[in-house]
Order: structure tokens, then sequence, then C-alpha cells
């Protein structure tokens, strides 16, 4: 492998797993992307590893990953030119309206903006987060919806990844915004967002173990596993105002019972569900108090 190239480690897959897989198998330590052969009907995944000695723990992961969903794959590894590696992102990003208001266009294609519509400017990097992930365009959406009904509610991005929903609220209008996420890569990433897209957003490195200030929106964009693990810290930063409102997302349609029932036993109601693909996102909102009868 020369010093023009970086190495790539790549899978075939059923294209109804890819999402899944990339799901569970995060971006700790290489850039993952994939593309759809329309005329084989499978699903091509490349992982990048972030140093040239990570090969090993790239193919170890996605092994891992695809074993979970019950799929059998056989990496290869390769080396693809720098110059390649930098231009195939552009294939597959483009500029695309997510919600009746939002945008989202790589930096390298121009747009220009319809009355009423706000544009985050977003490229593809080691972060989750571009706006073509069913569950980042459901979250926006129902931004979108709740910018409409109430901008005067302060917002909270729960494993903020790319900082795109943060980013996303802020340019629909809401002024008290924040987000925080475990993962220190994200921290940088979606500071540099927020600067790109002219923004200024507290993003603070963080988990969902801790207790955080309550939020009148509060949108998290996680693994069903670990919003039902954390429902009770998830439901306690949600403010106890009658406009507050909860956006989960991240989950597949077949888990979304038990992240809907984790909820209600946190004294949640859902308002309204999204499914888009096979990944299903809530709204919820407090529940009304009974009322009593003498």
């Amino acid at each position: 492998m020369t010093a023009a190239s970086v190495p790539c480690v790549t899978a075939t897959l059923p294209p109804e797993t890819a999402d899944a897989l990339f799901e569970i198998i995060g971006n700790d330590g290489f850039t993952p992307t994939s593309w759809y052969d329309v005329e084989s009907g499978v699903c091509r995944v490349s992982l990048f590893p972030d140093e040239p000695d990570g090969v090993t723990h790239t193919q170890t992961a996605l092994l891992a990953a695809a074993a979970l969903l019950g799929v059998t794959v056989e990496p290869t590894v390769t080396a693809v030119a720098q110059t390649d590696w930098a231009e195939s992102w552009k294939r597959f990003f483009h500029v695309e309206k997510v919600s009746p208001r939002v945008v989202v266009r790589p930096s390298w294609e121009p747009y220009t903006a319809q009355p009423g519509e706000c544009v985050i400017t977003l490229d593809p990097g080691l972060s989750f987060g571009t706006g073509k992930h069913a569950t980042t365009q459901a979250c926006l959406r129902f931004l979108d919806r709740l910018a409409e009904e109430d901008i005067q509610r302060s917002v909270l991005d729960m494993g903020c990844g790319s900082g795109i929903l943060a980013i996303g609220a802020k340019l629909l209008g809401f002024t008290d915004v924040r987000g925080f996420d475990n993962d220190p890569d994200c921290m940088r990433v979606s500071e540099e967002n927020a600067e790109l897209n002219g923004v200024s957003i507290p993003f603070a490195l963080d988990d969902l173990s801790h207790a955080h200030p309550p939020a009148d929106i509060v949108v998290a964009n996680i693994l069903a596993p670990v919003l039902i693990q954390f429902a009770p810290q998830v439901a306690t930063s949600l403010a106890a105002g009658p406009g507050a409102r909860l956006v989960v997302s991240g989950i597949l349609d077949e888990q979304y019972a038990a992240v809907h029932a984790a909820y209600e036993a946190q004294g949640l109601r859902q308002l309204d569900t999204l499914l888009i693909e096979n990944w299903r996102s809530g709204l919820f909102a407090r529940a009304k108090p009974a009322t009593q009868r003498l």
C-alpha cells in the first residue's frame, strides 16, 4: 500500500441489512460508506480505517456486526487512491429536502433557498448524521413541525453525532439549543459544522448516565436498546410544561413496541410516529393526569 493510497475493507450484504449494520458498527476507528447495486441487488459497504494499521480492527468490527444480524460477509482489503477517496463521497451525497422547510446540502453543491426554507450545509465525515439516514430525516421532520408550533422552547440534542439536529433546530428558529455526545470526535465535528452553518451551539462531552438540565424539546436519535436502558434519564431531561415534547429515533420498526412501552412507563404518551424505510421514530408528550371523579 503506497503513501498515496488508503486501506479499504469491503463486503457485500443484502441491502435491507445495511442500515442496521451501520447502527451496530458505529464509526469507532473507521469511516463507513455504502452503495446499492441495482443490477445485482446487493449492497456494498466500505470501511476506511482512520489509521493505516487499523485494518484488523475494522475487519473484526464488520464481522461482529454482521454476525449479530445473522448475515455472513467475506471482507476484502484493497487500496484506494487518496484522490479517489476524496472524491468518492460526491457520488452519493446531493442536495436533499428532508422536511417541508429543511434542506441538507453538501458544501460542493450550490443551492438557492426557497422562501421559508432553511439549508443545512453538511459534508459526510466521521460522525453519524448526514441527513440521508431515515432516522435523521424523521427527527428533522418532527423538529420542523415543532418549530412551526412554537419556537420559544429550549432544545436538547442527546447523542448529537455530527450536530445536524441541533443545527437544524437552530436554523428553524429555536434560540436555546444545546447538545452532547460521549465521543470526543463528535464534539469537534459538531462545533465545526455549527461554525460552517453560522450558528452558535454549546456542545458538551457527556453521556446519558448523567443528569441534564431539562429542555422543552428533547431529541434522542440513539439505538433502541440504549433508549430503553436509559429511559428514566431521558424522560427526566424533558421539562414538565404542557409544551414539552420528546422525539426518539434510531429504532428499527420491530423494536419500536419495546421503546414505546419503556417511555409510557415513564409517564409519557405517544402523539405521533413516523416510519421511513424500516426505521420508526416517535413523538411523545407528558401524559395528562387522570381526572378524579367525586
